[in-house]
């Protein structure tokens, strides 16, 4: 679905004019027009007596409409091998038709999600070339600046999976995080019922905040509900299988007696790959992330022992949805909220 870069819709130019009508900045102008907080009420009334101005005029009140009769989406995503990110590709493709007829089309492009120069120069390079981006990045310093800057233009931001800071941002689309993790416990506590030991964990980043929130979640319930089990310091890959096999192969090598393992992101195939060969599979009990064609493997053969899921394709089109809704001025879509937690076991796979 790539395409050349192209300009924004002239919508900044109308809230440039309005902007110069009230004598503030382009970014009040923004909040204003996105009922965000942080402006007094003497500079919203004339913001608003702006646009009224304009108004009579036939001018920035109006309907904001797409140049050349197409808005301009934008999904950066993390470079290398994902098959959640995969799945989120599929699901733009899908959405195209769709799309189409919202006078609408979508850019995928990648960055390192890991590498927080990398992700900040990635999203800079974006800044004025759409009219929403929709992220799926780590929160760090560098990375939130860039954001800030790019929806201080005007863009509408919507973070994915993942979240940043709130005031980088016009929405976030994903499941509650902590809930996920706290899920995650108390799958694996019913797995080792009446058993003790110890649980690792291998997650991509503690940087992420899907990631972070998830293990938060986790931490909580296994103190409160399961104390026997004891967890170990987390192992963090980067999301990558060929860095999380090495390291669960050397957990399953220096702690014989590990009872549970929870995986927090991506690499489940380097995971999957170290516990068979380090006969960790159906002795260790296994809950992660993300039903693909690896977990589902490793569900059917024994090895994994839930798997907590979330729909790539709801995800990918209530993004777009919110990001036209909010260009349009629209009313947001009423299922705006985090999205259903599933789980898959061997026995209800779809």
């Amino acid at each position: 679905m790539a395409s050349a870069l192209a300009p924004r819709p002239d919508l900044r130019a109308r809230l440039h004019e309005v902007a110069r009508e009230a004598g503030v900045s382009l970014a009040t102008v923004d909040r204003v027009m996105n009922e965000r907080p942080g402006v007094s009420a003497r500079t919203l009334a004339r913001v608003q007596d702006a646009v009224q101005r304009l108004a009579l005029q036939g001018d920035a009140s109006s309907a904001p409409q797409p140049r050349a009769g197409s808005w301009l989406l934008c999904f950066l995503l993390p470079a290398g091998q994902n098959a959640f990110v995969e799945q989120l590709r599929e699901a733009l493709h899908a959405l195209a038709p769709w799309l189409a007829e919202q006078h609408a089309r979508v850019d995928v492009r990648t960055t390192d999600a890991f590498s927080p120069a990398a992700a900040s120069s990635a999203v800079k390079r974006l800044r004025g070339q759409y009219d929403a981006v929709v992220l799926m990045l780590e929160d760090h310093p560098l990375v939130r600046e860039a954001v800030e800057r790019m929806a201080g233009d005007g863009t509408c931001v919507i973070t994915l999976v993942s979240d940043i800071p709130a005031r980088a941002r016009n929405h976030f689309v994903g499941i509650d995080n902590r809930a996920a993790g706290r899920t995650a416990g108390a799958l694996l506590g019913r797995c080792l019922t009446g058993r003790s030991g110890p649980v690792g964990v291998v997650m991509g980043s503690q940087a992420l905040r899907d990631h972070a929130d998830r293990l938060q979640g986790f931490r909580e319930l296994m103190a409160a509900e399961h104390p026997r089990l004891a967890l170990l310091p987390p192992l963090q890959c980067q999301d990558r299988p060929e860095s999380a096999r090495p390291l669960v192969a050397q957990l399953l090598a220096e702690r014989p007696d590990l009872a549970g393992l929870y995986s927090i992101g991506a690499g489940n195939d380097g995971i999957h790959a170290a516990l068979l060969d380090g006969g960790g599979a159906g002795r260790v009990a296994w809950v992660c992330h993300e039903l693909t064609p690896h977990t589902r493997a490793a569900l059917l053969d024994g090895t994994a022992s839930a798997v907590i899921g979330q729909s790539a394709a709801q995800e990918a089109q209530l993004a777009c949805r919110l990001a036209l809704a909010r260009l349009t001025r629209q009313r947001c879509p009423a299922d705006a909220t985090p999205l259903r937690i599933e789980i898959y076991l061997k026995d209800n796979l779809p």
